[in-house]
C-alpha cells in the first residue's frame, strides 16, 4: 500500500515529466518553423534565380508542392481574356496519366473559382464545394485542396493549385501563409523572367530588322529578302509556318510568294482573295488580323486545304503609309499552342514596318539606277544621233558626189556600194538610238494577272471560285506566245467543267522551273464519260504537240478529272 509521502513524490514527477513534453513539443515545433522558414527562403531564392519562364513556372511548381508537402501541384497561367487558363505546369502526375486524362483543364469548376475570385482558398474535400463538378477519367483522386492567386504588378498571372497532402492531413492556416509568401517571391521572379525575356525578344527582332536592311541594301534579290523576313518572324515567334503574300497588279488579289515551315508546299504560290483569308483581310484593312485557330476561322476559305495541325495565326501587313502596305506577313502556330498576344503582334507590326521602309529606300535606290542607266542612255543616243550619224551622212553625201568624177567602173561600184553600207549603218544606228529610248516595261499584263483574271471570270459560270497556286517566274521566264497558248488550254478546261463536271471543287496550277511550263487544272466532278465528245480535250492536246509538249489527263484520288499540259519554256 502506498504512503501519503511516496503519493506526493510521484505527483510532481508526473509534472515535470509533463512539462519537460510540453517543452520538447515546443522545441520541436521552433525547429519544424526554423526549418520551414528556411525551405522557403531556399524556395524563393531559387525562385528567383531563374530567368527563363518557363524555368521558373516549373520552379514555383515543384517548390510548392515540397513546402506544403503536397502529393499533387499545378500552375496555371491566365489567359488574355481573364476568364480561362491559357497554360498548365504540372508536378505529380506522369506524363502517361496527362496523356490518357486527355487536354489540359481551361478553368472551370474550383479552378475556374479562384480565376473569378483571386483570393486563397482551403478545402477538405474538394467534391463538396458547390462549383465542383467531377474529374474526368483517369484523373488521379484528390480531396485536400489549396489554392492562392499569383499576382504580378498587381495584375493576377495565374493560380497555385495544390491538392492531397501526404499523410492524410489537412492543409493548415500555416500552408496559407507559406504558400502566400511564395506567391508573392513567385510574382517578382515572374516580373524579371518577363522582363528579361522582353529584353532579349528586343535584341532578336532588332538582329532580324538589321540583317533584313542590310540585304536589301546589299542588292539581294526580292524573293531571298522575303525568304529571310518569313524566316526570322517565325524562328523569334515561335511559329510552325511563315508566309509572305505580295499584291498581284490589276487583280485584287494576293499571291504567296514566301511559305517556309510547316506544310508550306500547300501555301507557296497560291492565289488569295482579299476577302476569304486572313492575309487578305490583314492587307486591305492595313492592320493585323488575329486568329485563336486558323483552321476553323469562318472568316477564311478552307479551300484548298493547308492548315492542317495549325491552330493561333496573325496577318501583319508590311507597311502601312500612304501608299499602302507593301505585301503581308502570315505566322501561324501549332495546335495548342498559346495564341499570339498584343504584344507580340506589336513588336511583329513595328518589324514589318521597319522592312517596308527597308524595301521602299531599296526600291528608291534601283530607281535612281534605273535613272541614271536612262540618262546615260539618252546621252549615248543623242551623242549617236548628232555625231556619228551626221557624220556619216555627210561622208555618203561626199563619197555620192565623188563617185560621178570616178570614170573606172569597178572603183565606181566600190564607193557605191559604200554608200549603200552606209546607209544601212545609218538605218541601224537610228535602230538602236529608238531601243535605247524605248522605257522598259510598257505592254500588256504578264501570266500571273491574266491567269487570276480567267479564274475571276469563270467563277460565276461554275458556281464557285477555284483555288489558283503559281510557282516559278511566269512573267519573266515564259514568252509571249506560250503565254497565249496556256490562256487558251485554261479558259476551255474550265469551259468544259462548267458545261460537264458537275464539280464542286476546281484547283489550278501553273509553274514553271525555266526550261517547262505546266498548267494543272484538277476538279471532282464526274469524270470524262467514255464515248463523250472530246473535240476541247484534242485542241489542248494540238497545242501541246505543236509546241513539243504533251496532255497528260487522270483521275485524282476522290473522282474527277486532272488535267496537265506542259510545254517547253522557249525563250523568245
Amino acid at each position: 500500500m502506498e504512503t501519503p509521502g511516496e503519493a506526493r513524490v510521484r505527483l510532481p514527477q508526473l509534472r515535470l515529466d509533463e512539462l519537460l513534453g510540453e517543452l520538447q513539443s515546443r522545441l520541436d515545433a521552433a525547429r519544424g518553423t526554423r526549418d520551414r522558414v528556411h525551405s522557403l527562403l531556399e524556395a524563393v531564392l531559387s525562385v528567383g534565380r531563374e530567368l527563363d519562364l518557363e524555368q521558373a513556372l516549373r520552379r514555383i511548381v515543384e517548390a510548392a508542392a515540397v513546402l506544403v508537402d503536397a502529393e499533387y501541384a499545378a500552375l496555371g497561367v491566365i489567359g488574355p481574356d481573364g476568364s480561362c487558363l491559357s497554360a498548365f505546369h504540372t508536378v505529380g502526375v506522369s506524363e502517361e496519366q496527362i496523356a490518357r486524362i486527355g487536354p489540359y483543364p481551361e478553368g472551370h469548376g474550383i479552378l475556374g473559382e479562384l480565376i473569378r475570385h483571386p483570393e486563397p482558398l482551403r478545402l477538405a474535400k474538394i467534391s463538396e464545394h458547390a462549383a465542383s463538378y467531377g474529374f474526368p477519367a483517369h484523373h488521379p483522386p484528390m480531396n485536400t485542396f489549396l489554392g492562392v492567386p499569383i499576382r504580378v504588378r498587381d495584375q493576377v498571372f495565374g493560380n497555385l493549385y495544390l491538392t492531397e497532402k501526404r499523410g492524410g492531413g489537412q492543409f493548415d492556416e500555416e500552408d496559407v501563409s507559406v504558400t502566400l509568401t511564395l506567391a508573392v517571391a513567385a510574382g517578382v521572379a515572374i516580373d524579371n523572367a518577363r522582363l528579361y525575356e522582353e529584353s532579349r525578344l528586343r535584341e532578336r527582332w532588332l538582329r532580324a530588322n538589321a540583317e533584313v536592311t542590310h540585304s536589301l541594301m546589299s542588292g539581294d534579290e526580292s524573293t531571298e529578302v522575303l525568304a529571310l523576313i518569313a524566316e526570322r518572324a517565325g524562328e523569334i515567334t515561335g511559329s510552325a509556318l511563315a508566309a509572305v503574300a505580295l499584291p498581284m497588279e490589276d487583280t485584287g488579289s494576293l499571291a504567296v510568294e514566301i511559305a517556309v515551315g510547316m506544310d508550306a508546299e500547300s501555301h507557296r504560290g497560291l492565289v488569295l482573295a482579299m476577302d476569304k483569308s486572313l492575309m487578305g483581310l490583314a492587307f486591305s484593312g492595313a492592320a493585323p488580323v488575329t486568329s485563336t485557330d486558323v483552321g476553323q476561322d469562318e472568316r477564311i476559305s478552307l479551300e484548298p486545304p493547308r492548315f492542317g495541325g495549325l491552330g493561333p495565326a496573325v496577318a501583319v501587313p508590311i507597311g502601312t503609309g500612304d501608299a499602302g502596305p507593301r505585301g503581308v506577313v502570315l505566322l501561324a502556330r501549332k495546335v495548342g499552342q498559346p495564341v499570339f498576344s498584343a504584344t507580340e503582334t506589336e513588336t511583329l507590326q513595328f518589324f514589318a514596318g521597319q522592312a517596308a521602309v527597308a524595301m521602299e529606300l531599296a526600291e528608291r535606290r534601283k530607281d535612281a539606277e534605273a535613272v541614271a542607266v536612262l540618262t546615260d542612255r539618252d546621252r549615248i543616243a543623242r551623242d549617236l544621233h548628232d555625231l556619228a550619224i551626221q557624220r556619216l551622212f555627210a561622208t555618203g553625201m561626199t563619197l555620192q558626189s565623188a563617185g560621178r568624177f570616178i570614170e573606172h567602173e569597178e572603183a565606181a561600184e566600190r564607193v557605191a556600194r559604200a554608200v549603200d553600207d552606209l546607209d544601212e549603218t545609218i538605218k541601224i544606228i537610228r535602230s538602236t538610238i529608238f531601243g535605247l529610248r524605248t522605257r522598259e516595261g510598257a505592254g500588256e499584263a504578264g501570266l500571273r494577272a491574266r491567269v487570276v483574271r480567267v479564274v475571276g471570270e469563270a467563277a460565276p459560270i461554275l458556281g464557285f471560285a477555284p483555288s489558283v497556286r503559281m510557282e516559278g517566274l511566269l512573267d519573266t521566264d515564259v514568252p509571249k506566245d506560250i503565254a497565249d497558248h496556256v490562256m487558251a488550254v485554261l479558259s476551255e478546261a474550265l469551259t468544259n467543267i462548267a458545261r460537264h463536271a458537275h464539280a464542286g471543287r476546281a484547283d489550278v496550277l501553273v509553274a514553271t522551273d525555266g526550261r517547262e511550263v505546266r498548267l494543272s487544272v484538277t476538279d471532282n466532278g464526274v469524270g470524262i464519260p467514255a464515248g463523250g465528245r472530246r473535240s476541247g480535250l484534242a485542241n489542248m492536246a494540238e497545242r501541246a504537240e505543236q509546241l513539243g509538249g504533251r496532255l497528260e489527263l487522270g483521275e485524282p484520288e476522290g473522282g474527277g478529272t486532272a488535267l496537265v499540259w506542259r510545254v517547253p519554256a522557249r525563250k523568245p
